[in-house]
């Protein structure tokens, strides 16, 4: 398929094949739900953490004697059932991350730029270059309409531009390697350089 390109003043730059095999899908939401949650969940650090009844800072000495006192028999006043003992089974540090193959993983970033290209959210643009300081780029954004835009560079992302857009709010900038679903479909507008659509193409395949 063909979608035509611009360039950051918004003049037309041509147009760029588009390969139906990533670009035209038709979304799947399970697919894509499945690798948004293995995102989130290996991104979650896990440090949460309770003492338990062994690392409160409390006497293990027995606090009345077993029998002839009327009440429950007690050890000692760490114990869950008191106030500032101990927590039963609470959190410990661990890993919320789960395996879900390198394979499953290219399809959902194939079903995600499918997404964004049927709900005519993808842009393409020449390059990602601009000797321009940052209030003449926010500028262009402005214009183009971009409010969240990601925009997908080639290999490696331009310095100056880099540079220049930092501090635009709502703007984003990847390179290649670290296109994901979740960056991509929270975006309102997904802009791919030529660059870049260049190299998505070759790391689907």
């Amino acid at each position: 398929m063909k979608a035509e390109a611009i360039k950051l003043d918004g003049a037309k730059a041509g147009s760029v094949d588009l390969d139906e095999a990533i670009y035209g899908l038709v979304p799947r939401i399970d697919i894509l739900h499945r690798v948004v949650r293995w995102q989130r969940n290996n991104a979650q650090a896990g440090t949460h953490k309770v003492k338990t009844r062994s690392e409160v800072s409390y006497s293990t000495k027995k606090i009345y004697r077993q029998k002839g006192t009327g009440g429950a028999r007690h050890g000692a006043r760490s114990a869950p059932i008191f106030r500032g003992g101990g927590v039963y089974k609470g959190p410990t540090p661990r890993s919320h991350g789960h395996e879900l193959t390198k394979k499953f993983r290219k399809l959902g970033l194939r079903h995600a730029l499918s997404a964004k290209q049927a709900a005519g959210e993808l842009v393409v643009i020449e390059s990602a270059v601009s000797g321009a300081k940052t209030s003449e780029l926010a500028k262009q954004v402005k214009n183009l309409g971009w409010k969240r835009a990601l925009i997908i560079d080639g290999a490696t992302v331009n310095a100056d531009f880099l540079r220049a857009a930092r501090n635009i709010e709502g703007l984003d900038i990847l390179p290649t390697m670290g296109a994901n679903v979740y960056d991509i479909l929270r975006s309102d507008t997904l802009v791919l350089t030529k660059a870049g659509v260049e190299a998505l193409e070759a790391r689907l395949k």
